[in-house]
């Protein structure tokens, strides 16, 4: 009997913890209606634990978006640190299940919610002091255009996150973003980058002291570049169509985890608020030698598969399938080929001087050499064979153009 009465003391204890350290668990269980234990919790009053993955670090954050490419990767590196991480999802909560396992017991909470719906919002942010919103669209729906997610939502929460109290708000933005973006293929340019623009015109207006991220090209193994340049809707004839065969184009990719590793340095860093950070890589490329590159390294040679970059004005036939695909479904672009798309892959990663970049908040981005084998690993072909060391001969990666001749 005293042992039980000894294990029944412990799980009180425990309850009380959890409650104590979680208020954001409350909206879940019995005591829903009780007030808030600590109001504007902050790191010095909440904080337990070593601050490894088991322990509490003070922040409460709500992730919007983290169903996408991004958001998996961020949400790792934010339960990695001790963060309680309030997940919202839109339809079904499948999509965000997944992410449970990115936090301890309890620190990984869901919500449903619906970006019009302001109600669920404030729900999803009532407890948090952080907020990070990477909720974005390549391409418009018939429910959803650019404006009403990239713009509008975006306005929506950060307004709501104010009245909230919340004290630090994360806006994901694009670096080449423009009110009057380069017209390449669409006589307006791409509604992507200047819905991105005034997205983030929105948020400063709603939140001054909202943290602006804007990433070049990310690249990843789920990501919506590597995956369609290697993949059978991307090609014609064998070959790869490029605007002006991209010699024009010029690129910064930088890889998924350290635009996560960045965000999370954001996040734990109060002096970084207000600002304007431009994620990109160590280096930077031409276009058409990083699909050249790519190809080459999937093993996709000139000789035997009969790969070439292309003219993409000589290619009608190209032309006929963009329209064809972009049409076929409403919701998804089949193999994400698209105009806007096309439109913002030919479209320079731009860089502002004065603006921080990664290295200012002690990231240093890992160059594309140490990640381009892993990445593209699932696309090259015969990939069952198992290859003795120095059998093939990787290709030399291409030179980046910011680097001077010696």
């Amino acid at each position: 009997m005293a042992a039980i009465s000894s294990f029944s003391a412990l799980q009180i204890a425990q309850k009380k913890t959890v409650l104590s350290l979680a208020p954001v668990a409350l909206q879940h269980c019995q005591y829903s209606d009780l007030p808030r234990i600590i109001k504007n919790p902050t790191t010095v009053s909440l904080k337990r634990g070593t601050g490894g993955r088991s322990s509490f670090n003070g922040i409460v954050c709500t992730v919007f978006g983290n169903t996408g490419f991004l958001g998996r990767y961020l949400c790792n590196r934010l339960g990695k640190i001790g963060t309680q991480i309030i997940l919202p999802y839109r339809g079904d909560h499948y999509g965000s299940m997944r992410l449970k396992l990115t936090g301890d017991l309890g620190q990984v909470l869901f919500h449903p919610f619906q970006l019009t719906d302001e109600d669920s919002i404030r729900k999803c942010i009532k407890y948090s002091n952080v907020v990070i919103n990477l909720i974005g669209r390549d391409w418009e729906t018939k429910n959803f255009k650019f404006d009403d997610v990239h713009v509008h939502g975006a306005r929506r929460l950060a307004r709501l996150a104010k009245e909230a109290g919340v004290e630090r708000f994360i806006h994901v933005s694009a670096l080449s973003c423009s009110p009057n973006p380069e017209p390449i293929l669409l006589p307006k340019g791409s509604g992507f980058f200047r819905s991105k623009w005034e997205g983030e015109q929105a948020v400063k207006a709603e939140f001054p002291e909202a943290t602006i991220v804007r990433p070049a090209t990310i690249y990843g193994q789920e990501d919506r570049w590597i995956n369609v340049y290697c993949t059978f809707p991307r090609r014609h004839l064998r070959g790869t169509p490029l605007w002006k065969k991209g010699e024009k184009t010029e690129k910064q990719p930088i890889w998924v985890g350290d635009v996560a590793a960045g965000i999370t340095a954001l996040v734990r860093d109060p002096s970084t608020a207000g600002k304007t950070y431009q994620f990109a890589g160590p280096q930077r490329y031409k276009l058409a030698d990083l699909v050249d590159w790519m190809n080459f390294m999937i093993r996709r040679e000139a000789v035997e598969y009969g790969y070439r970059r292309l003219d993409l004005k000589n290619c009608p036939f190209f032309k006929l399938k963009v329209n064809l695909f972009e049409g076929l479904s409403p919701g998804y672009p089949v193999g994400n080929l698209h105009w806007d798309g096309l439109e913002k892959e030919h479209t320079s990663d731009i860089l502002v001087p004065e603006l921080p970049t990664l290295e200012d908040i002690g990231i240093s981005p890992c160059t594309m050499e140490s990640r381009i084998a892993w990445e593209l690993r699932p696309f090259k072909q015969m990939a069952f064979y198992t290859e003795s060391i120095g059998e093939f001969q990787d290709p030399k990666p291409p030179k980046p153009i910011n680097v001077s001749p010696a």
